[in-house]
């Protein structure tokens, strides 16, 4: 299941900080832009019905944790966008995200690195 924008938002926090209240969360994505409390505490309440958050209740703050990994969204992503929009080619995809990022040189090594066991394993 692919998050909607909103719901990656509020799983991006989670993930980065761990099981949170909602008030934390809240609070977190009003760093980026205004978010009402009672729009986050609705969002996450759904997030829940969908199985995208775990939620525990045994204190009186509920507090919600991430119910997918953060890897198993991004592989589907970015297939559904190779797919879609690179029309599968993952070079393409690759030149369009080195062309509009400048990679560190700790990431260009990483990136060798990766083409060096995908030839290994040709």
């Amino acid at each position: 299941m692919k998050p909607t924008s909103s719901e990656l938002n509020i799983l991006t926090v989670l993930w980065t900080d761990g099981p949170s209240t909602v008030r934390h969360v809240n609070d977190q994505l009003n760093k980026q832009r205004r978010v009402g409390y009672t729009n986050t505490l609705k969002m996450m309440q759904l997030m829940h019905e969908k199985g995208l958050l775990i939620r525990d209740e045994s204190s009186r703050s509920h507090v919600y944790s991430s119910a997918i990994e953060p890897e198993s969204v991004k592989r589907d992503m970015v297939t559904q966008m190779v797919d879609s929009v690179f029309e599968g080619s993952t070079s393409d995809l690759l030149m369009h995200a080195l062309g509009n990022y400048k990679p560190s040189k700790d990431e260009i090594e990483e990136i060798r690195k990766m083409i060096d066991r995908l030839e290994e394993n040709e």
